[in-house]
């Protein structure tokens, strides 16, 4: 039994299971993998035990990292330390949201449609977690995260559109039988006040107060199933990293004037971050 910091037993198989990388629970338990030796794999060690794909390695990886944080693979990011002092960030705030739940939920046997969900879920967080996001709260079909914060980095906005295209891409991958999953997301880059905790038990969540989180939300509505778009903000972080179509000012709830918005297409063809920002 393998088990996180915050001394919960996790069994092997099961974790690999919500993994949704159960086929290497053999491999496992005949490489005599832990709870000791769990925490201490490497990308090597998992290479060795027959773990080929670079992108099941990251995977785990990530989930190993996850557990020693004490957190789940589908839970969400832990809040900041209690009686943090409000502060002033700048953030990339990104908003996913499943297309077409309403339909799934008339289709599917709940408990199919808590599976399928669940999938999503860690799809979304998995991509996150590569990017050193911070997913802050699951609203159903629903994903917040934000880029900058615990942590910030300079490419924050650029770390927030990769990983907005890595989860439409593994999302749209999920095996939902007849139904083709897909994902439509928002970012919005700019300052916003990071509050207090509010809530309690798994409710309780960092608040964060400002335009930016309520812009990311309205282009997540803007956009169209399996796309991505982004704000005026974010587009002036990440230069021709990214190619771009340009969506003019759009009309969205809640702001009084026009808010310029662009779709992003693929990943540019500048030979490096340096000539892209240039």
């Amino acid at each position: 039994m393998a088990s996180n910091s915050a001394g919960k037993p996790i069994e092997i198989l099961q974790w690999l299971r919500e993994l949704g990388l159960e086929q290497y629970a053999d491999a496992f338990r005949d490489n005599a993998i832990d709870a000791k030796i769990l925490p201490t794999l490497t990308a090597n060690d998992l290479r060795d035990i027959g773990v080929t794909l670079v992108g099941h390695r990251r995977g785990l990886l990530n989930a190993i990292a996850e557990l020693s944080r004490g957190r789940s693979p589908t839970g969400p990011a832990p809040a900041a330390p209690e009686g943090q002092a409000p502060e002033r960030r700048q953030l990339s705030v990104m908003f996913c949201d499943l297309v077409g739940s309403t339909a799934l939920s008339t289709k599917l046997d709940p408990e199919d449609l808590r599976t399928l969900v669940g999938a999503y879920h860690r799809a979304v967080n998995q991509a996150v977690a590569v990017y050193d996001g911070f997913v802050a709260k699951y609203m159903g079909d629903g994903v917040l995260v934000y880029f900058g914060y615990p942590r910030a980095h300079e490419d924050d906005a650029e770390r927030a559109i990769r990983a907005g295209l890595q989860a439409i891409d593994a999302v749209g991958r999920l095996d939902a039988k007849s139904d083709k999953l897909q994902v439509r997301i928002g970012i919005a880059t700019g300052f916003a006040v990071v509050g207090d905790l509010i809530g309690e038990g798994s409710a309780r969540e960092q608040t964060v107060v400002g335009e930016t989180p309520n812009l990311a939300a309205r282009l997540q509505a803007l956009a169209a199933p399996g796309r991505l778009v982004i704000a005026a903000g974010t587009r002036q972080q990440i230069g021709g990293l990214f190619d771009l179509e340009d969506l003019g000012p759009q009309q969205l709830a809640g702001f009084a004037d026009p808010q310029p918005a662009w779709m992003v297409l693929r990943e540019g063809t500048e030979v490096s971050r340096f000539g892209a920002s240039r």
